[in-house]
């Protein structure tokens, strides 16, 4: 297969766009292991002549910075790693699989109605302190508050509309015929489904899996405002580094920052084939 070489124009392009994507993750591999006393210098240093681990421990160990002088970080990161973990995944799963079948649901058995894109979508039309505080209320009614059974239904709630609209445009694209053959060979509509629709769609339902676990293991907002002392999540523990003395722990953020990377890098390599598969599904129309 033939490839398009670039211009010299299109690789100058290409090579500043790829600079500014890849340096904030350079910024904040430094600035991990940077001990306190490179955080705040000036003019910056951009590679530190003595790398330390340090920030790393302090996010088990609070008293490691005690001897740069650092003190004041109350709690270890344990818990919010935790948390993170507990909720994303458990959301996640529960939003694709409800949002795979409402999607089959609404593109095999729906009206075809134009209002269905506005009446998936209108819960993510406002902005999320709007939906915040309603479930606030709500949920400390019903004993729900700083809760994981209320975070992860949040997460659900937030996310079930992307997954739904976006299972659904890859559903839409697969040929009714194929899931009819079945059909006509014995199979009832579910196993029809089961069978054929979803092995025929798993490059879409990597790809929008991986969209929904970003979404729910970057979400601050409701993990705020939902969560006191009974839970943590990695978004609100970063907010959490800044002392009395020291100010903003930038090192040990990034530190905390270079962790909840990890998953995500993991889980896209392991699913790079099914996710390009999914991002192009439907893109070329028969």
């Amino acid at each position: 297969m033939m490839t398009k070489k670039l211009s010299p124009l299109q690789t100058v392009i290409m090579g500043i766009a790829l600079i500014l994507v890849l340096f904030p993750v350079f910024w904040i591999l430094m600035t991990a292991i940077k001990p306190p006393t490179d955080w705040n210098a000036s003019p910056a240093i951009w590679v530190p002549s003595e790398p330390t681990l340090v920030n790393f421990q302090t996010l088990f160990d609070p008293d490691a910075l005690g001897k740069y002088g650092v003190g004041g970080v109350s709690q270890p990161a344990t818990k919010a790693v935790f948390g993170s973990i507990l909720a994303t995944f458990i959301a996640t799963t529960l939003s694709v699989v409800i949002g795979l079948f409402s999607a089959i649901g609404i593109s095999r058995y729906g009206n075809n109605s134009k209002s269905t894109p506005l009446i998936i979508l209108s819960g993510r039309m406002f902005p999320p302190a709007a939906i915040a505080v309603p479930f606030v209320i709500i949920f400390s009614n019903i004993g729900l508050i700083d809760s994981y059974t209320g975070l992860i239904a949040i997460y659900v709630a937030v996310t079930l509309p992307f997954s739904t609209w976006m299972l659904k445009s890859f559903v839409d694209d697969l040929p009714r015929e194929i899931e009819e053959a079945a059909m006509i060979d014995g199979r009832s509509k579910l196993m029809a489904h089961l069978t054929v629709t979803i092995p025929l769609i798993k490059g879409g339902l990597f790809a929008t899996t991986m969209f929904i676990f970003i979404l729910n293991w970057s979400e601050f907002m409701f993990a705020l405002v939902l969560s006191y002392t009974n839970v943590s999540t990695i978004p609100v523990q970063l907010a959490k580094y800044v002392t009395a003395t020291a100010g903003t722990l930038y090192g040990v953020q990034a530190a905390l920052a270079v962790l909840a990377m990890i998953p995500l890098v993991i889980v896209g390599y392991l699913i790079q084939g099914h996710l390009a598969r999914g991002m192009t599904f439907g893109a070329i129309k028969q």
